[in-house]
């Protein structure tokens, strides 16, 4: 056990915001597999998993997205894999939604009287505890949220099998957006949530800086 809990703190310190990567070196069909099933397999807030993971690794297309995506200007070109990551919009997350009833009835499987109970609180939630119906862009970026679980998740993962990885938010959300429609990838109630770039890293990182445990944590006993 103390053996396993070592690994994963090594696998943190590992990890760090690459900007740049190896293009030389590419990550296996496997490895990167394994990277999305820890995407797929993440939670989400009542399991709706409002997320959809687009793999780019067309040139021309990375290309393109380049100029509009100014916090990966050395991502784009040398990552083996950059990941756009996708979150629904308010017209596939509302109770009654085609998306949350096929979910319901389809993936989770619930019978009739479970998925019309079920329906009933998460309406709740979104109109009454969480206050989100009201404004579209609040309901995208609560479904957002969700993704930079799945975002967490497949880092970490990378790290604990010696991946570098890069989280990205540094890009104009409009223009990337028109990019994908122009391309035919954005397509249905979606949006972009954040980017991801990983890959291999070219040189070592600065050592990692945080702020103490005392500072961060507070115990109410």
């Amino acid at each position: 056990m103390e053996a396993r809990k070592q690994q994963i703190i090594e696998a943190f310190q590992f990890r760090h915001a690459c900007k740049e990567f190896d293009s030389s070196k590419k990550i296996s069909d496997a490895d990167f597999q394994f990277i999305l099933e820890t995407g797929r397999l993440s939670p989400s807030s009542f399991g709706f998993e409002p997320w959809k993971f687009v793999v780019v690794q067309n040139p021309a297309i990375r290309e393109k997205l380049l100029p509009v995506t100014w916090g990966a200007s050395k991502q784009l070109p040398t990552s083996s894999h950059f990941v756009i990551i996708l979150s629904r919009t308010k017209a596939d997350m509302v109770a009654d939604s085609d998306y949350i009833q096929n979910m319901l009835t389809n993936v989770k499987q619930f019978p009739e009287e479970i998925r019309a109970h079920f329906t009933s609180i998460y309406h709740k939630f979104l109109e009454v505890d969480f206050d989100l119906l009201d404004n579209e862009r609040v309901m995208f970026e609560w479904a957002a949220r969700q993704t930079y679980i799945a975002l967490g998740n497949m880092m970490t993962a990378a790290a604990q099998i010696g991946i570098d990885s890069c989280p990205i938010e540094g890009f104009d959300k409009a223009k990337a957006e028109q990019v994908l429609r122009e391309e035919g990838i954005l397509q249905g109630n979606f949006g972009i949530s954040c980017m991801a770039a990983f890959g291999y890293r070219v040189s070592e990182p600065r050592p990692k800086t945080r702020q103490s445990l005392e500072q961060v944590v507070q115990w109410v006993n």
